[in-house]
């Protein structure tokens, strides 16, 4: 389908681009940006007058709950979220049931999300076989399947020999491993350590569970000369662990979720089960340095950690809830937020889900998507349109994921959120519309 996205604000983080124009889309490729020529005929028109056109967004963290909960439709619920986000591509980490430790699996998997044509799948595959964190994958089957970097998700690594052998075996082949730095020892509490824990009486996780693992990892890097990406940075500790490996020059990327951005154990009130998240909300120094870490590059990119948790998992006693929320939907919203209590400017805001996601993922990507996270000439045709002075408050039962739980639906004051998504394109394919309500 040919089409003509007309008279938006074209906004392209990577190279600078910023101005009104038109944009043209054929065969799901961009074939124009600015100067559309006179012959093109295209068959829709998109009046994008007072909109932001900008490259689809990149999520480096989103659980779909596939494979396991196939009867719920969980792929194709999670996946229309994703659209209706303005989310183009995400990243899936490998703690399904079972566990994307083999090639079918992972095939599997990513032929069910090419059939719904509503985002792009990159799964990261198991670094040990089912999680257990002693035996090790094989690595170069499942990149073959698709994976694009090896994870153990939220189960930490017990075994420190069988973490150097990981990245050893991973720097060989030039693979990526991306770990959630947290002490398997001391990682066991259900709220971050500090006056709130203690007031409610519930156990605590210290900081010293993230920069415990990250010297660890930092370590083993130096040795192994591996590429770590650190998943989901919750302290200022671990913020400035983080800056001093990349002044050092050791191959770290890092990310920060859209809940340890804006929250705080503050929010936890009175026990609010919505507020039971992995890693924990942590004090207010920790969200300054987090939200300063982004701003100045440590932290690379800010990630949705997408969880739909159903109402039985999560309307249980805080210490039993099951963490976790649904993010997709509010990502490109509170990368704005950020930006703007920042003093950071539009096209920085989009940075860290586009262009910056994209360079974490590097040569996973594969040269058919390179240009993800962009808008170029002859690139692939993911976009996002989105109306930035279109205010909305996050409710339950506007979101469109089976997970209807949001720490920022519960948020004390309630908590408006800066732009609407109005079209969504992934391969020149309208894969949401918000007029039509095609979702």
């Amino acid at each position: 389908m040919k089409i003509l996205i007309k008279g938006g604000r074209l906004i392209d983080p990577a190279s600078g681009l910023d101005r009104i124009g038109d944009l043209c889309v054929a065969a799901g490729r961009i074939v124009a940006l600015g100067n559309v020529s006179a012959d093109f005929q295209p068959d829709r028109v998109i009046d994008a007058g007072g909109l932001i056109v900008a490259p689809g967004l990149v999520d480096l963290a989103a659980r779909l709950r596939e494979p396991g909960h196939e009867h719920e439709g969980m792929l194709e619920s999670e996946l229309k979220a994703a659209a209706v986000g303005g989310v183009t591509s995400l990243v899936c980490p490998p703690d399904t049931d079972p566990v994307l430790d083999e090639p079918g699996l992972v095939e599997m998997l990513k032929f069910r999300a090419r059939k719904l044509s509503r985002c792009r799948l990159f799964p990261l595959g198991a670094l040990t076989r089912g999680l257990d964190g002693e035996v090790l994958t094989e690595m170069a089957a499942l990149t073959e399947a698709g994976c694009v970097g090896f994870s153990q998700a939220d189960r930490p690594l017990r075994d420190t020999l069988v973490l150097a052998r990981s990245l050893l075996y991973a720097a060989t082949y030039d693979y990526s491993v991306w770990l959630r730095p947290q002490d398997a020892y001391l990682s066991g509490g259900v709220a971050a350590s500090g006056a709130v824990a203690t007031r409610l009486g519930l156990s605590g996780v210290p900081v010293t569970a993230e920069t415990v693992a990250l010297h660890t990892i930092f370590e083993l890097m130096r040795s192994t000369g591996a590429r770590v990406h650190l998943c989901r940075i919750s302290s200022a500790a671990g913020v400035e662990l983080v800056r001093m490996a990349k002044r050092e020059g050791l191959a770290v990327t890092a990310d920060v979720s859209i809940n340890s951005l804006h929250l705080t154990d503050v929010d936890i009130g009175y026990f609010n089960s919505a507020m039971r998240l992995n890693p924990p909300l942590r004090q207010g120094r920790d969200r300054a340095a987090l939200r300063a870490g982004l701003v100045d590059g440590t932290l690379d990119a800010l990630v949705s950690d997408h969880m739909p948790v159903t109402a039985d998992e999560k309307n249980m006693p805080f210490a039993e809830a099951t963490p976790g929320a649904t993010g997709l939907e509010l990502l490109l919203s509170l990368a704005l937020r950020w930006a703007a209590d920042e003093g950071q400017p539009l096209a920085r805001a989009l940075e860290v889900v586009t262009a910056a996601p994209v360079r974490v993922l590097g040569n996973a990507l594969g040269s058919l998507v390179a240009s993800a996270g962009r808008l170029v000439d002859g690139g692939v045709a993911d976009i996002c349109i989105f109306d930035p002075e279109a205010y909305w408050q996050v409710t339950p039962e506007g979101l469109s994921s089976q997970g209807k739980h949001t720490p920022f639906a519960f948020k004390t004051g309630g908590f408006e959120l800066p732009a609407q998504v109005r079209y969504t394109l992934v391969a020149g394919h309208i894969a949401f519309d918000a007029a039509a309500l095609v979702a």
